[in-house]
């Protein structure tokens, strides 16, 4: 059975935010780590080559794959910033409504610029996001 292709790496996340060539977005994405790092106990973690990831749990599907993941985390991404919200945005509509300008996909929340969202909103999807998981994922890593 395949690995999930991005799996954590020994590789010092700061470095590689300090490498993101878009001055704009490595600004950004240095925020973001300020703002993950106040929330999250577990240190920032790249996993792949691109993804920064805070803490991890397990996962099993029906189909029998299983692996780890992040609980949460962000991705700064040529065209935008992507914002890791593992559960999804259904329960999270009412937070979302406050959040500014935004797009989402199954799990990401993607975002072209901080200063179109409100970030005391999106740190409570963070919390929110992070809280769903730790209760609905008993087999933490």
């Amino acid at each position: 059975m395949a690995e999930n292709k991005n799996q954590p790496t020994s590789v010092s996340v700061l470095d590689y935010i300090n490498a993101v060539e878009h001055q704009k977005r490595k600004s950004d994405a240095l925020k973001l780590y300020a703002i993950f790092n106040s929330i999250m106990p577990e240190p920032a973690v790249l996993w792949g080559d691109s993804l920064i990831g805070y803490g991890s749990y397990h996962y099993k599907y029906d189909s029998g794959r299983e692996g780890d993941f992040f609980l949460t985390g962000f991705a700064p991404r040529k065209q935008n910033l992507s914002v890791y919200i593992i559960p999804g945005f259904e329960q999270l509509s009412d937070l979302l409504n406050k959040l500014g300008k935004y797009k989402t996909g199954v799990s990401c929340l993607y975002i072209n610029k901080l200063e179109d969202i409100n970030l005391n909103i999106l740190e409570k999807l963070i919390i929110e996001s992070v809280n769903y998981m730790r209760e609905n994922y008993e087999n933490k890593v």
